[in-house]
């Protein structure tokens, strides 16, 4: 999946010499949660979000330092937090800087760089010029349209063969342990682990085949190092 399949087209910007009034107006006329803000050329230089206005005074939400606290971190902090409590206009409350990534990059490289970065949206290129904006919620939706549908019901034989399919795919299934029986839709692993942990991954396996209406969990746990062993859940 690439970022051009994901992301929202629309930029809506915002120059940075702009009111930060005209600024909320934007955000709100246009349901977004962050303004993407230009220069006088037209070329990005920052981003106006709903981070950069929470630590506002008019919600009493500035930061309050002690004296001598203020006087160790030195005036530069104190001021720049001044700034962005009492601001007036969006050159002086935006995060400086844009990080990009290409419309043709795979949507894995963008969530690399939120995540590395911390941000919760990119600026999207097509050969150098904004094409467009990539964000957490553009995420959200295309996860939503990843996730496996049900689809028609299958014959139990084809939905166990499928579920031992996914194991076989993976080092960490402890194959040889662990049994699959599928009734009416519904799967049974049966067997034992040694972490507690692969229990979840195999139940999250069967799940993620299509057809799979539910998974029942009748694992029992032995821990490796006392041979303590931990009877299945319908046992206990």
């Amino acid at each position: 999946m690439r970022v051009e399949e994901i992301m929202t087209a629309k930029l809506i910007s915002v120059d940075e010499g702009a009111s930060l009034l005209d600024a909320l107006k934007m955000m709100v006329a246009q349901r977004v949660s962050a303004l993407i803000v230009i220069d006088a050329t037209g070329a990005p230089v920052g981003v106006l979000s709903e981070g950069d206005l929470m630590r506002r005074a008019e919600f009493g939400a500035e930061k309050r330092r002690p004296r001598w606290l203020e006087f160790l971190i030195g005036g530069g902090k104190a001021a720049r937090d001044y700034a962005l409590s009492h601001g007036r206009r969006v050159e002086e409350l935006m995060t400086r800087g844009v990080i990009s990534v290409e419309a043709g990059a795979e949507v894995g490289e963008a969530v690399d760089l939120m995540l590395g970065k911390r941000v919760r949206r990119l600026l999207v290129t097509r050969g150098g010029e904004p094409a467009g904006v990539v964000s957490r919620s553009d995420l959200v939706r295309a996860l939503m349209r990843a996730l496996p549908d049900a689809g028609e019901p299958r014959p139990d034989a084809d939905l166990k063969a499928a579920i031992e399919s996914e194991f076989a795919r993976h080092a960490w299934v402890p194959f040889d342990a662990v049994r699959v029986s599928v009734q009416d839709g519904v799967a049974t692993l049966e067997g034992a682990v040694t972490e507690d942990a692969v229990r979840g991954g195999l139940k999250v396996l069967a799940e993620n085949v299509a057809g799979v209406k539910a998974v029942r969990d009748q694992l029992a746990w032995i821990e490796p190092n006392s041979g303590f062993y931990v009877p299945p859940p319908g046992e206990r």
